[in-house]
């Protein structure tokens, strides 16, 4: 066993620790050629918003005078800063080396990222002709010596700083030389990477950067010079949102002048290209007001590498994961009526296993089915082009009363919400916008249908977001049920949604922010208590975070009470496990594959007949105590199964499994038992349910 230093991982420190896995993904040869590019890709979004949110947090705390100690787990603020700008600068180090390894096999590959020196006769004319007609229209170029205040810059943007040494006029000093400085915007309307025509059957790929690049002349014909550089920078602003508290302005004309002032919050993190010459960069840093707070990281050529999420396929499926195609869900017909279905058992969909097209096909049929009355929803986050916009509004338009509870505040998609609930309120669908001091987090919906003198419910809560795209990478479970105690649960919260003071009461849901914490601690305290009588007891958990000291504490407990622990955790895990006297009965790993691993179950053995649930909320702080969030217990035997099924293959997976420890070294799980993929055996073995 491990003795552990701490009691507890810093959220910070453990949350870089799962981007490092992302970025093993990015160097596992195993993993295909172009999705290793896209993994470097989600690696470097991923540190983009982390240091939009969490650093900015820190950084306020610093700011504020405080040591932030109680919040961060006993490390100062000001210490967790320069900590996290060290591990950022060795982890950016290794994701250039993993790039410059990965673009090598890619040659192997005929495929070839060239750069503005590499450039032949054959794609000259083509590189001019594109460069001229849509790249130079949309250049912002901004010359800086002359200017009495510095341009704001774009925390989503990056940027070309160029130096440019003019030859002397005549007569002018000897010895003196004239600088001219200057920032281009890399335009954000045109792929980053542009394919090239093939030559004797090879692929080329020029960044726009590079294509940039080799036409400075072409922008600066006005100057005559001796040199000229072009190196990139970007910065990362504070992406906290400071509301508005006029009370003669509506939220959302609040959060819109909110979302606005996110362009010109306080910057955070300044990334450069470490080749940049020291003039140029102290010029930069002076002018931008680069403070001692900031995470000043010197990079690479190439910022803004979230774009290799989108690097282009070329045809090349060899270099790509397979797609799969979604399968039915047993007994549950996409054809015949759905509701039909669901009124004789509970269904659950699990994405991307099982097709979206489930959640779809529910609410297509509630809008046009004359007996249906009602429709109650809530809404994280939507896809750009949302089935489900358009079926709520088909269903207004068909008679039905639609309500739709919309997180206007749901982290950066606050501006396509805003824009959602302008359209949807306009066709007449009535919007609630959230509890006041409370994210809306929850994903459930309510339809009510006159049967006869009777009105009958049908629903669905979920774990992730009604969003047919996301749907297509996230996994995710959807309950589809008429059962009427669950259903008659979720008409109150959807009354607490109106009426806010209103606490009501739950037996078969697990509510935030009143319920959650106090009844999964009730839970774990039953299986402390029948350990303690020699009886069976364990819990297994699969969320996406855990950092609530309050519940790594009762599962530390139950642990020493003999309770054996098995968690699956994505990303943020604040517990050490297997270190004795504390955790010896916890085990704890993280899967990180093709698909992005976002459901939460919870299982209780609950003296061998176990209780299950899923649930929208992580145990976070955020999730249980400032969020309403909405989890609920499974009744139906064969859904129950299902789910204690997945949960083990999951938990069997020794290729894709890391293990956490106090070392955080993000081991790969590894037996001698048959190797289990779990995301591969997950669609076999539903594949296999069809058939059965």
């Amino acid at each position: 066993m491990v003795k552990a230093k701490n009691q507890y991982i810093n959220r910070e420190i453990s949350w870089l620790s799962f981007n490092e896995r992302v970025l093993q993904e990015s160097a596992d040869k195993n993993v295909p050629l172009i999705e290793r590019l896209r993994f470097l890709g989600i690696f470097s979004n991923n540190l983009d918003e982390f240091f939009k949110v969490r650093y900015a947090t820190v950084k306020r705390i610093v700011h504020a005078g405080k040591t932030g100690k109680s919040e961060l787990g006993g490390e100062t603020a000001k210490d967790l800063l320069a900590e996290i700008t060290s591990i950022v600068i060795k982890q950016q180090a290794k994701s250039l080396s993993i790039l410059r390894q990965i673009t090598k096999e890619l040659n192997t590959h005929n495929i070839f990222l060239i750069d503005e020196t590499k450039i032949s006769e054959d794609h000259e004319e083509f590189i001019k002709s594109y460069f001229t007609k849509k790249v130079s229209p949309v250049l912002m170029t901004i010359i800086l010596n002359d200017l009495t205040e510095f341009p704001t810059l774009k925390d989503t943007a990056a940027y070309l700083a160029v130096k440019m040494v003019l030859i002397p006029e005549e007569g002018a000093p000897k010895g003196k030389k004239n600088v001219k400085y200057a920032l281009i915007e890399i335009p954000k309307g045109i792929d980053r990477f542009i394919v090239l025509p093939k030559i004797d059957g090879k692929d080329y790929i020029i960044m726009l950067d590079d294509m940039i690049r080799y036409c400075l002349r072409n922008i600066f014909t006005m100057f005559s010079y001796e040199s000229i550089t072009a190196h990139m920078i970007k910065i990362t602003r504070d992406a906290e949102l400071d509301i508005d508290s006029d009370l003669s302005k509506s939220f959302i004309e609040k959060l819109s002048k909110s979302v606005e002032g996110r362009k010109i919050s306080d910057p955070v993190r300044f990334v450069y290209d470490k080749h940049i010459a020291q003039d140029t960069l102290q010029f930069l840093k002076e002018k931008m007001n680069v403070e001692e707070t900031d995470s000043v990281i010197p990079g690479g050529r190439y910022h803004n590498r979230r774009d290799y999420m989108g690097f282009p396929s070329l045809g090349r499926n060899d270099l790509m994961y397979d797609t799969i195609e979604p399968l039915p869900i047993k007994g549950l017909s996409l054809e015949g009526s759905i509701l039909e279905k669901i009124a004789e058992k509970d269904y659950l969909q699990y994405t991307p296993y099982h097709t979206f097209s489930y959640v779809i096909k529910f609410l297509r049929e509630a809008a046009l089915d004359p007996k249906v009355r009602s429709i109650k929803i809530t809404v994280y986050r939507l896809a750009a082009n949302s089935q489900v916009a358009a079926s709520l509004v088909n269903a207004v338009k068909n008679g039905k009363q639609v309500t739709m509870q919309i997180e206007l505040r749901a982290r950066f998609d606050e501006q396509a919400n805003i824009e959602y609930a302008e359209q949807l309120q306009a066709e007449g669908v009535k919007l609630i916008f959230g509890v006041p001091g409370l994210k809306v987090h929850s994903k459930i919906c309510v339809i009510e249908r006159e049967e006869g003198e009777k009105i009958k419910r049908y629903g669905f809560i979920s774990t992730g977001n009604f969003n047919e795209s996301t749907a297509r990478i996230y996994t995710d479970y959807t309950l589809f049920t008429a059962h009427v105690p669950i259903l008659k649960e979720l008409n109150k919260v959807f009354d607490f949604f109106t009426t806010t003071y209103k606490i009501n009461k739950y037996k078969h849901l697990v509510v935030s922010p009143h319920y959650t914490k106090s009844y999964f601690i009730s839970l774990i305290d039953k299986e402390i208590k029948n350990a303690r009588a020699g009886k069976n007891a364990y819990i297994k958990i699969k969320m996406n975070s855990l950092t609530s000291y309050k519940m790594v504490d009762k599962l530390y407990e139950a642990s020493n009470a003999g309770v054996k622990v098995h968690l699956i955790i994505r990303g943020i895990c604040c517990l050490i496990p297997g270190v004795e006297g504390m955790s010896e009965n916890i085990e704890a790993i993280s899967v990180v594959d093709k698909f992005l691993e976002h459901p939460r179950a919870f299982i209780f053995c609950n003296d061998d007949d176990a209780k299950v649930y899923i649930s929208s909320a992580d145990w976070m702080t955020r999730n249980l105590d400032n969020r309403v969030e909405v989890g609920c217990r499974i009744y139906d035997e064969d859904v129950k199964q299902e789910l204690i099924d997945t949960f083990e293959i999951c938990w069997s997976d020794n290729v894709k499994a890391r293990l956490f420890s106090a070392e955080q070294d993000n081991a790969y799980k590894k037996n001698h038992k048959p190797k289990v993929r779990s995301q591969f055996a997950l669609y076999d073995y539903y594949k296999n349910k069809l058939n059965s």
